[in-house]
């Protein structure tokens, strides 16, 4: 995959190192030359000096065949622009920006951006360590759906994934065991102690799942 990174602080010069880690082509821009040095040796991609929302420089980094375009730097403003210019202008098929307002994250929605907002997803994720410490509603964009972490005990030992699932309610999709690691269950895979299950729940059934798994 072809991806261009505008922004090369922690959260941009960590994605790019990951993805060039991963073998694809990585071109990340960003207006101080000395960001750079955040990538570290090991990083084989292209680094250019400039503005994220500056076409001609977007051109000679090759935006006409980006397959994806991530915006990332400490300001709003100067996010939602290069946006919109790799959305609008250069139509690369996947444009992705990050939101320190929570406010703005809704108006970038609006105009068709996929939008991360930092400052929302650390909240939500306090808030679920906080007061659902094994639901996680934040893994999921959608307040119908959460990610429930459930221990095996005495009671589920021995039973098939297939026995775990509640239709329309809760699906494993998940299972780390404790002695082979993380594995993708079959239906007929069994759980046993000392394992722990990782299970997409429907909200509004979080409660009935709690009662009926001893949580």
């Amino acid at each position: 995959m072809y991806t261009i990174i505008v922004g090369c602080g922690r959260v941009g010069s960590e994605l790019a190192k990951i993805l060039s880690h991963e073998g694809h082509n990585v071109v990340i821009i960003d207006k101080k030359a000395e960001s750079f040095n955040r990538l570290g040796s090991a990083f084989n991609g292209v680094t250019l000096v400039g503005s994220g929302f500056d076409s001609d420089l977007l051109k000679s980094a090759g935006i006409a065949q980006a397959d994806a375009f991530c915006a990332v730097t400490n300001g709003d403003n100067t996010n939602l622009i290069a946006a919109q210019i790799a959305k609008t202008i250069f139509k690369v098929p996947k444009v992705i920006t990050r939101v320190y307002d929570p406010k703005r994250a809704e108006i970038y929605k609006a105009l068709g951006l996929d939008v991360i907002s930092g400052t929302v997803l650390f909240a939500s994720m306090l808030r679920d360590k906080i007061i659902e410490s094994r639901f996680s509603s934040y893994l999921i964009e959608t307040g119908e759906l959460g990610v429930l972490e459930i221990r095996v005990n005495g009671q589920l030992k021995g039973k098939r994934v297939s026995q775990l699932n509640i239709p329309n309610e809760l699906i494993v999709i998940t299972v780390i065991k404790k002695k082979k690691g993380t594995v993708i269950p079959e239906p007929d895979t069994v759980v046993e102690e000392g394992d722990t299950i990782m299970a997409v729940v429907r909200t509004s059934s979080l409660n009935k799942i709690r009662k009926e798994f001893l949580l």
